[in-house]
């Protein structure tokens, strides 16, 4: 083992794409914290900024909500988001007369009219209703909150508050989508959905193929014909009609697409550990484990299986990148993960149009990003294949 990891180390493009998706998988565990949109699916909508350029900067208006927000500790916020506790206004320019607000919207096109919002400064501050749940006193707000508490504010520094910390410029880095969802935000959280969908369906095609094929390939005779006739009428079946069939059947779903795509992976797996398990069973250490008297199951997993991983690896990584197209294939076609979810394919789905419009960056950045991950993974079970391989 310590030889193949030394000749994995030594592959430059193996060191590459273990680099690579030790990234991605770290910005995908982070997630929101990291995320500019930090909104559950990062799903903070403003219609009237759809398809900014990247590096776009847009200034808000933040306005305090009038219900309470439940805020979601720290592996709450990084695993589910955490709704924002103000609404974001996007503004070109922000006028005050005495206690009220006058908010210019953000205007795409600057040869119509502009749309002004009014608000009151306590409602903006502290999120009251319409209803004016305060009083003038010359250069004194006195502002009922909504708990019932009276809070005394000097008018000049009520205004200085709204400059310093309500209003805000914020920078799209990758631009937005025709939603005016900030596309870098949904670019990390769509990673975080393809690498959970290529863990779990590996998994599940592990246990699943692992279990049949070293039952096929150590027992022989009618089990093994039983279990490959199970396994040929499923190979025979398109990869991409099984799962759509599978998602029809358990439902469209975030986890629901996980099971599908790891339900139609597994006979790859039974396949290899079969022919693996075939070319050991009559290996000396097994002889000597039946003479002692060990279980056929004892055998299998003490001594069969651990001598076969190398193959077992390989196939893996390889269904690894498999799984990643699968999902993204079936997102495009609105089978699988559903909105507002964000998932590479959905992504491409949703813009694809812009390709023609001047605007193909849109579709062609999560393609870029799915590109550039699954060649990782290729690239890995490659170099894995020629760490492992005992002749050289």
């Amino acid at each position: 083992m310590r030889i193949a990891i030394r000749r994995l180390l030594a592959d430059r493009l193996a060191v590459a794409s273990i680099s690579f998706i030790a990234f991605v998988a770290l910005v995908a565990i982070l997630g929101y914290l990291i995320t500019p949109d930090s909104t559950p699916f990062a799903n903070n909508q403003h219609l009237q900024l759809a398809t900014l350029k990247p590096g776009a900067k847009v200034k808000f208006l933040l306005v305090r909500k009038q219900h309470d927000v439940k805020q979601r500790n720290l592996i709450g916020r990084m695993l589910f988001g955490q709704e924002s506790i103000y609404d974001e206004i996007p503004v070109d320019s922000i006028y005050i007369d005495g206690y009220k607000v006058y908010a210019t919207e953000y205007n795409p096109i600057p040869e119509s009219n502009a749309f002004v919002r009014e608000f009151f400064l306590p409602e903006v501050l502290y999120g009251l209703d319409k209803d004016k749940k305060f009083l003038a006193d010359g250069d004194t707000l006195i502002v009922f909150q909504n708990n019932g508490k009276e809070t005394r504010v000097n008018l000049q520094d009520a205004k200085d508050e709204l400059f310093r910390s309500r209003i805000i410029e914020r920078r799209f880095w990758l631009g937005t989508d025709r939603f005016g969802r900030d596309l870098l935000s949904r670019l990390i959280i769509g990673a975080r959905i393809s690498l959970s969908v290529g863990f779990i369906a590996v998994a599940i095609a592990l246990v699943i193929g692992i279990l049949f094929g070293a039952i096929a390939g150590f027992s022989r005779g009618f089990v093994d014909d039983a279990i490959m006739w199970l396994v040929n009428v499923v190979w025979s079946v398109p990869t991409l009609l099984m799962v759509i069939a599978l998602t029809m059947v358990i439902g469209k779903g975030f986890w629901q697409i996980f099971v599908a795509v790891g339900l139609t992976m597994w006979v790859d797996m039974a396949r290899v550990v079969r022919g693996q398990v075939m070319s050991v069973r009559e290996k000396e250490y097994v002889e000597a484990a039946r003479v002692l008297g060990y279980s056929r199951w004892r055998t299998i997993f003490r001594h069969v299986l651990p001598n076969i991983l190398a193959p077992v690896i390989i196939v893996s990584a390889s269904n690894f990148s498999t799984a990643i197209l699968l999902e993204a294939g079936l997102s495009f076609l609105g089978v699988g993960v559903q909105p507002p979810a964000p998932s590479w394919g959905t992504m491409i789905r949703d813009h694809y149009g812009y390709i023609i419009m001047g605007k193909a960056y849109l579709a062609l950045i999560p393609g870029f990003a799915m590109m550039l991950l699954v060649l990782a993974f290729n690239l890995l079970g490659n170099s894995l294949r020629d760490a492992l391989d005992p002749r050289e």
